[in-house]
């Protein structure tokens, strides 16, 4: 199968090439080499790389053509460093969607895997006591301030038991980049019933592993840390450290759209699904950080209390639904995949 991979030169997106050419498949390369993902431009591109932006038509045109599939990875990621942001995000999240599924639709490709994420969900999935499963708001700036982190229940203000959360639960962005990834998953859904296609929505957890982007502000908390051990110093876990998230390796994502690429395939016209992807064993991102500078030998973390409006409190992934219907399963665990990671190369900056 010959599959277009947008921002195919980029962290995930590098290693799906991989794994789709393990699997037997003829990846097609289409990145933009955007500074923000690539300060500098790689030393070495695939054969048959095709230089293009998805917001330009005539670019993907050509890089089109003969192609069965597209998995499309090409996006402007992480929170940015503030609300100036907010256009490019959604020229390139966006924009750059609904321009590609329209090639797509002249072209006539049909199937696509696109790069979601667990941030469309907002908070994860919380239980209280009294009034069982329950959706807060967003955190108050107030109790943020003053060192009150934990989330409470919207009825009494009780202390909510985290939990997995489903592909089923309500979709609630709460920052620019989930309001455009949630977008980009509306664009595929209209897409695929408008022209008979097929789409699978994976909804990434926190991907770490090897090549990661180094110091900048776009890339995530894994990268942050790994960074700053990588300079001898120690890690700013923010908050209190004890948010909780799913780390997921980045080989085993890979392998995720290698598995969805050939599951799409055999769904019948106007096909729309979507999957969390996540490890499965939840941590948090102090025990990250710990794990990080233990590995590396590095210096140990500091919490800080410092926060970031927009950030949710814990988020973690019930995947059982990609493991049931397609049969992927995760290989990297955490003690291993961080070893590696505190060891790997970064992209540099």
């Amino acid at each position: 199968m010959r599959v277009l991979v947008t921002g195919g030169a980029g962290f995930i997106g590098s290693h799906i090439v991989r794994s789709l050419t393990a699997a037997g498949h003829e990846p097609v390369v289409f990145d933009a080499l955007l500074p923000g993902a690539h300060p500098r431009p790689p030393a070495v591109l695939p054969a048959g790389f095709v230089h293009g932006d998805v917001r330009d038509p005539d670019a993907l045109a050509p890089a089109l053509r003969g192609v069965d599939a597209v998995c499309h990875q090409a996006a402007m990621v992480g929170l940015g460093k503030d609300f100036g942001d907010t256009p490019a995000y959604v020229s390139c999240n966006d924009l750059g969607t609904a321009v590609l599924l329209s090639a797509m639709a002249a072209a006539g490709v049909r199937d696509l895997v696109l790069a979601s994420s667990m941030v469309v969900y907002g908070e994860g999935r919380y239980v209280c006591g009294r009034h069982g499963v329950v959706r807060p708001g967003p955190r108050a700036e107030a109790d943020l301030r003053a060192g009150r982190f934990e989330v409470r229940c919207p009825q009494c203000g009780a202390a909510l038991e985290p939990g997995a959360v489903g592909e089923d639960a309500p979709l609630d962005p709460r920052n620019v980049y989930a309001a455009t990834k949630l977008q980009q998953e509306f664009l595929a859904s209209a897409w695929a019933r408008s022209t008979g296609g097929r789409v699978i929505a994976l909804r990434y957890h926190n991907v770490y592993g090897p090549g990661m982007p180094r110091d900048t502000p776009y890339a995530g908390v894994a990268s942050f840390f790994r960074s700053a051990l990588a300079a001898g110093r120690a890690p700013r876990v923010f908050e209190d450290g004890r948010q909780r998230r799913d780390f997921v390796h980045v080989r085993d994502v890979a392998d995720a759209n290698a598995v969805a690429l050939a599951a799409v395939r055999e769904e019948g016209p106007e096909f729309v699904r979507a999957y969390n992807c996540g490890s499965g064993d939840p941590h948090t991102i102090g025990e990250m950080a710990h794990a990080l500078a233990a590995a590396r030998g590095g210096p140990e973390p500091v919490v800080t209390g410092e926060y970031r409006l927009g950030d949710v409190r814990h988020i973690t992934a019930d995947s059982s639904r990609l493991r049931a219907e397609l049969g992927w399963k995760p290989q990297v665990g955490f003690a291993a995949g961080m070893t590696e990671f505190a060891h790997a190369g970064l992209r540099e900056a």
